[in-house]
C-alpha cells in the first residue's frame, strides 16, 4: 500500500462537492499535482483545476479511472450509468473507488450493473465544508474495501472531515443532515443577521457575529459532549430575555418546520 503522499487521487465529476473535496486536501498537504480529475465542459475544467495550483484536467473520464489509484465517483445520481459503466473494467483493476453519488449505497452499484462485483467501493455522504477541512464524511458500513484500503481512506478523508459511519438503511437521512443541513444553517445565519440588520449592525459585521456563534456553539457541543437542550437552558435565564426569544421561535414552529424540512426531503 502506497504512503499517503504518494497516492494518486482521481475525480469523475468535478463539480461543487468534488472541487470542495479537491480544495480540503490541498489545504490539507496533499500536492495538486498528485490530483486529476475530468468533467463534461473541459474548458471549465481546465480553469478550475488551475485556479487549485495544478489539479490535472483531463479530457476523458477513462483516464481518471487508469491514472488514480483513488476514484472518486462524483457525477450527478441520473449521470451514473451512462458516465461510469463502461469503466466498470478500469474501476475494478487494483483501484479504491469512493463514491459521493446522492442515493446511490454499495448495493445499487452492483444490482444495476454499474461495477464489477470485485470493485473495492465505498460509499459516502460528504458535506461542502470540507473545503475548509472541517467537513463530514458520513459512510456506509458496507463496503469492499480491505483494512489497509480502509486505513488509508479513513487517513485521507480525515484531513478535511469527521468521518462517521452508519448503516445503509441511515445513509439517506445522514445525507440529508449532512448534505443538505448546510442551506438550512446557512437560511438561520441569514435570518438572524436581517434581524441584526434591522435593529442597526452593518450587513458584514452581522454576518461575521452570527456565523461566529454558530461555529462556538457547535464546536462547544463536540467539545463537552453536552445535550443540545442542556446547553440552551445554560442560556436562558429565569425571566430573561433569551426565553422569551427561545419562546418566539417556538410559537412559531421552529423545531417543527426543521424536522418538517427533513420528511420533505426523505419523501
Amino acid at each position: 500500500m502506497k504512503a499517503i503522499d504518494d497516492v494518486k487521487i482521481g475525480f469523475i465529476g468535478f463539480g461543487n462537492m468534488a472541487g470542495a473535496i479537491a480544495q480540503g486536501l490541498i489545504n490539507s498537504g496533499i500536492k495538486p499535482e498528485n490530483m486529476c480529475a475530468a468533467s463534461g465542459r473541459f474548458n471549465k475544467l481546465r480553469d478550475k483545476c488551475s485556479s487549485m495550483g495544478g489539479v490535472t484536467p483531463l479530457d476523458d473520464v477513462s483516464k481518471v479511472a487508469d491514472i488514480a489509484d483513488i476514484v472518486f465517483i462524483a457525477v450527478k445520481p441520473n449521470k451514473i450509468q451512462e458516465v461510469i459503466t463502461p469503466l466498470k473494467n478500469r474501476l475494478s483493476a487494483g483501484k479504491i473507488v469512493i463514491s459521493v453519488a446522492w442515493g446511490y449505497n454499495f448495493d445499487r452499484y452492483f444490482e444495476e450493473g454499474v461495477l464489477d462485483k470485485d470493485t473495492h467501493l465505498m460509499c459516502t455522504c460528504p458535506n461542502t465544508p470540507v473545503a475548509i477541512n472541517k467537513g463530514i464524511f458520513v459512510v456506509e458500513n458496507k463496503h469492499s474495501l480491505t483494512d489497509d484500503e480502509m486505513e488509508l481512506v479513513n487517513e485521507l478523508l480525515s484531513k478535511i472531515s469527521l468521518v462517521i459511519p452508519v448503516d445503509t438503511k441511515l445513509l439517506g437521512v445522514s445525507g440529508t443532515v449532512c448534505g443538505c443541513g448546510p442551506a438550512f444553517a446557512d437560511m438561520f445565519i441569514e435570518s438572524l443577521a436581517d434581524a441584526a440588520v434591522m435593529y442597526g449592525l452593518p450587513r458584514k459585521t452581522a454576518y461575521q457575529m452570527v456565523s461566529r456563534m454558530m461555529e462556538g456553539t457547535s464546536a462547544l457541543q463536540l467539545s463537552t459532549g453536552k445535550h443540545p437542550g442542556e446547553m440552551k437552558d445554560e442560556v436562558c435565564s429565569p425571566g430573561g430575555s433569551t426565553i422569551r426569544g427561545v419562546a418566539a421561535l417556538e410559537e412559531h414552529g421552529f423545531r417543527a418546520a426543521v424536522i418538517d424540512a427533513v420528511k420533505a426531503i426523505q419523501g
